[in-house]
């Protein structure tokens, strides 16, 4: 079953915010936006139960703040950065910059 990638014309800008109000979610986001490529959903930092995660990589995706293709048996995970400036400049600069570090 292919995954849904919604186009980001149809996406609210109170969808993407709602979905980055989450301290998860936003972490999750945060490590994507540091990385220098796609990252498989085990790499990231997340101190949650596996259903509970794929509950937060879904929320992103739906919310057309990530995108998600398969590596052999991993899934690959991917901020849309330059779609998202595309569609609501400065934004997620903006929400990255104000929201405080993960906590080690």
């Amino acid at each position: 079953m292919p995954t849904h990638h919604p186009d980001l014309d149809r996406v609210a800008v109170e969808d993407v915010l709602a979905a980055l109000g989450n301290p998860v979610r936003i972490s999750i986001v945060r490590e994507l936006a540091g990385s220098a490529g796609p990252r498989s959903c085990g790499s990231l930092p997340v101190e949650v139960t596996k259903a509970t995660a794929t509950h937060h990589w879904r929320v992103l995706r739906e919310n057309g703040l990530t995108r998600e293709s398969r590596s052999g048996r991993e899934k690959q995970i991917t901020l849309r950065t330059a779609e998202l400036d595309a569609r609501f400049p400065g934004l997620l600069a903006a929400v990255l910059a104000a929201a405080p570090p993960r906590e080690p």
